[in-house]
């Protein structure tokens, strides 16, 4: 089925499980910039609608009600998405408006929901970029479709380390992040460079390994695994 009959029964199906302001925010929030969203960056990352809520309401710290943009739900899983507009959400944004944002997204962390935004602008005009963000983010919640060794956990957590770290890796920031000992931390990375994952850089007349960098094509099997 295209994509726009999805979409319409996706909406259906939400509308008729809602009533007054729930079907309301439905019926006026899910609108060009959403729909944008799930056409091109949902639907060609994940191929269907499923355990997606639109205008999905959430309470603040006041317990006041507030609707997401998207919730998806698969088990135990709770991230929100929101796909924020500069306008609204930055140029005509007051103090109170900022601190209440932040408050309400500290507070649903809290409760166990993890919060991404996406610029409305990204959506619109990269949404390549967004994909391969999104893409990153579901991985951290999707089990593997094979046997996954305790080598592959180990190896994709120095990845994310080596994509969050703002300088190259040493050794000895692996052997402290993950308390690893440090014949095994060396092991792994040794066998990562073998792979192409990260590049080796040597001290002296290349007898020492001190750092290692992030090599274009460990992004790629990151973005894809």
């Amino acid at each position: 089925m295209k994509f726009e009959e999805i979409h319409t029964t996706f909406i259906q199906q939400h509308a008729t499980k809602r009533t007054g302001e729930r079907l309301g925010r439905l019926e006026r929030g899910h609108g060009h910039g959403e729909i944008l969203f799930l056409r091109h960056i949902w639907w060609p990352l994940k191929g269907n609608l499923e355990n997606l809520h639109p205008e999905y309401e959430v309470s603040d710290w006041r317990g006041r009600s507030y609707f997401a943009d998207f919730a998806w739900l698969p088990g135990y899983t709770k991230l929100l998405i929101e796909i924020k507009g500069y306008s609204s959400h930055v140029r005509d944004m007051d103090r109170q408006k900022y601190c209440n944002e932040l408050n309400r997204e500290t507070f649903l962390y809290a409760m166990g929901y993890h919060v991404i935004s996406f610029a409305y602008d990204d959506v619109e005009q990269r949404p390549d970029l967004c994909i391969t963000l999104l893409r990153m983010v579901l991985n951290r919640y999707q089990p593997a479709q094979t046997n996954v060794t305790h080598t592959h956990l180990a190896e994709k957590e120095i990845l994310c380390l080596a994509l969050v770290s703002a300088q190259p890796l040493r050794p000895k920031d692996v052997i402290q992040h993950f308390d690893m000992d440090p014949k095994t931390a060396i092991r792994l990375l040794q066998s990562m460079c073998t792979k192409g994952w990260l590049i080796p850089s040597y001290r002296g007349s290349q007898q020492r390994i001190v750092r290692y960098e992030l090599s274009r094509s460990a992004l790629e099997y990151f973005n894809n695994n």
